[in-house]
């Protein structure tokens, strides 16, 4: 079934649907099941419904809508934007192309900061919250924790707060501002970022759809590292004595960024490998 079939056939059921979306999907890995998650996005309902009634007939609305998606998809856009959601923890968050999409690598950052936490009274600070997926699990892990998440785009702050409205956590504020910077005079015994640190020159920025995520939470300049410099360098104005700092970061940045964590006066410095067997979130402790 072409395009134009898949759009006008008036007798379309869920089963075929399924069947007819997964033949433009075989170029990817996970045609199947990218298929049956956009079908049950235009339904409306879950995965068990697909296969529970898998004889139900769209609608000519569904079927336009189911259309556009795929188009949609075909052009690269992250199917997390086309659902306006995204799986993170152990919620699913809404997304948009005001953040980034979070992604699994993502969840060894908030891992290693709750070791830190280890239910204790604590502040802690997380820079470029995006959608507050990084905040919002630590929150939702340790409500006895207050977290400030700081964002330069209000765009992105209001996702968040949409986020932590349908999760129901209160122990998490959103502030509008470029970094520490409104966080002036506050310590914290955690500080939590997922910064931008990608090279402007790095060739991935033109493959898998990251030209639909915003270009300032993805590129830092000096080769991806400049804001993880920044960050580095300015935490320990923000820090308490023994306090932890955990960034995430490139998979060819660790080396220098052990040896600059090391050279700002951070100890028990670690770089940690993510599953893919990548370094990927440094960690260390401040002791002024």
């Amino acid at each position: 079934m072409d395009q134009k079939n898949l759009l006008t056939a008036s007798h379309l059921s869920i089963s075929a649907a399924i069947a007819e979306t997964k033949k433009y999907f075989t170029h990817l890995e996970c045609g199947y099941w990218e298929a049956e998650r956009l079908v049950s996005w235009v339904l409306q309902t879950n995965h068990s419904y697909l296969h529970t009634w898998p004889n139900q007939l769209l609608t000519s609305t569904q079927q336009k809508l189911l259309l556009q998606a795929i188009q949609r998809r075909l052009s690269h856009e992250p199917l997390a934007y086309i659902l306006e959601e995204q799986g993170f923890w152990a919620f699913t968050l809404k997304v948009n192309r005001a953040t980034l999409i979070p992604r699994p690598e993502t969840e060894l950052l908030v891992s290693l900061a709750l070791e830190k936490v280890s239910n204790r009274l604590l502040k802690i600070a997380d820079l470029g919250t995006g959608s507050g997926a990084i905040a919002l699990a630590i929150a939702s892990e340790c409500p006895q924790t207050q977290i400030i998440a700081t964002d330069i785009s209000v765009s992105a702050l209001k996702i968040a707060q949409i986020n932590k409205e349908n999760l129901k956590l209160s122990n998490i504020t959103f502030r509008q501002g470029d970094w520490f910077n409104p966080l002036q005079g506050e310590i914290f015994e955690v500080i939590v970022s997922n910064p931008p640190y990608i090279d402007k020159e790095d060739p991935h920025l033109i493959q898998d759809g990251l030209w639909y995520e915003p270009y300032q939470a993805l590129v830092a300049d000096n080769k991806g590292l400049e804001i993880i410099y920044h960050i580095a360098d300015k935490a320990r104005e923000y820090l308490a004595s023994e306090g932890w700092l955990l960034i995430e970061h490139g998979y060819n940045q660790g080396i220098e960024l052990v040896k600059l964590f090391i050279e700002l006066g951070y100890r028990q410095v670690v770089d940690f490998l993510d599953l893919a067997g990548q370094p990927r979130v440094i960690v260390g402790q401040w002791h002024p």
